[in-house]
């Protein structure tokens, strides 16, 4: 996998976000504080904003091209065969497990791996509503696989769940990367779960890249936010 973030700028509330990367790694983490525009960025690779300026792509793909006089193309969100799992996970009360995991899917079942590899089997027929923190994570991570993505987008997956769950679900999320091959992005303030699961770290503050590297190098703990990187 290679994204490639190229002159990006999306005007937020106090600042700009302004990103200039390349990600390789089959995991790469994105952390900084709250409101440093880590959502922000996964929604404009997703396609659910357009930048002011820059250019987003994918294994060579151009997702996104903004010129300076603000012509240029977006391709549309549901194109670019991207997962999304955003921290409510988003799902559909009123559909059963097996019916969150086909919305969007075009034709046939899911996926017997994915399902597989999140061990949702025993869930198919429950009702979202009849379901744990972590269970409803892992339909959530299920559904966004289910449409094949070629890369997955994952904020703050573990956010609310006590240990036991975060360890579990993390063990999923490690299995998604290993046995299923699909490379993703991870948002998360947690640095152990960082650590755990990414080889390669992006750290934004206030809109602007502070450190960009392999993660063994920048997780190191401090007094403070944690990151020997964010010492400037």
């Amino acid at each position: 996998m290679k994204l490639e973030l190229a002159g990006i700028r999306l005007p937020l509330q106090p600042f700009t976000l302004e990103v200039e990367a390349t990600l390789t790694a089959a995991a790469s983490g994105i952390c900084g504080p709250s409101g440093a525009g880590k959502t922000s960025l996964l929604e404009l690779i997703a396609g659910l904003r357009r930048p002011t300026a820059g250019r987003v792509s994918l294994d060579g793909e151009t997702l996104t091209d903004i010129r300076s006089d603000a012509r240029g193309v977006v391709l549309p969100a549901r194109h670019r065969r991207i997962g999304y799992v955003p921290q409510d996970g988003a799902l559909f009360p009123h559909l059963s497990v097996r019916g969150n995991l086909l919305y969007g899917r075009r034709d046939g079942d899911a996926p017997a791996a994915v399902i597989e590899v999140l061990g949702l089997g025993p869930l198919l027929d429950r009702s979202i509503r009849q379901l744990s923190g972590g269970e409803r994570r892992r339909v959530a991570l299920g559904r966004a696989l289910a449409a094949g993505p070629r890369l997955l987008l994952l904020d703050e997956p573990l956010s609310g769940l006590d240990s036991a769950l975060r360890e579990r679900v993390l063990e999923h999320l490690r299995m998604v990367r290993d046995e299923l091959g699909v490379p993703m992005l991870y948002v998360s303030h947690d640095l152990t779960e960082l650590a755990a699961l990414c080889t390669q770290l992006l750290v934004i503050e206030r809109g602007r890249v502070v450190a960009h590297g392999p993660a063994a190098e920048l997780l190191v703990p401090r007094p403070g936010f944690g990151l020997r990187a964010t010492e400037r």
